[in-house]
């Protein structure tokens, strides 16, 4: 069955966002937009040195569009009170 969007799969030149590089896909939410992802302490002592985390724990780390750590919480409450107060689309993971 064919339909517009198997159509327009037919034709790059419909698509210039699967064009852009890493760099510029990150840079498309910029600081505006972010996403959640629980991750575990072990992880997170790698990732930021200056804290220090169980490694057992599951914690909610929250990141911009381009990578950037923007809070760790011990839970998604913690972080739905801190994204009140910002300026920040959320965005889901797949």
């Amino acid at each position: 069955m064919m339909d517009r969007r198997n159509i327009d799969a037919l034709n790059p030149e419909a698509h210039p966002l699967r064009h852009l590089t890493e760099a510029q896909f990150a840079a498309l939410g910029g600081s505006a937009v972010a996403y959640i992802k629980p991750v575990y302490g072990e992880l997170l002592s790698h990732m930021i040195s200056e804290a220090e985390f169980n490694s057992d724990e599951l914690y909610q780390l929250v990141m911009s569009a381009d990578g950037t750590p923007l809070m760790v919480a011990d839970t998604a409450d913690a972080v739905t009170e801190w994204l009140g107060d910002q300026n920040l689309g959320l965005a889901t993971l797949h």
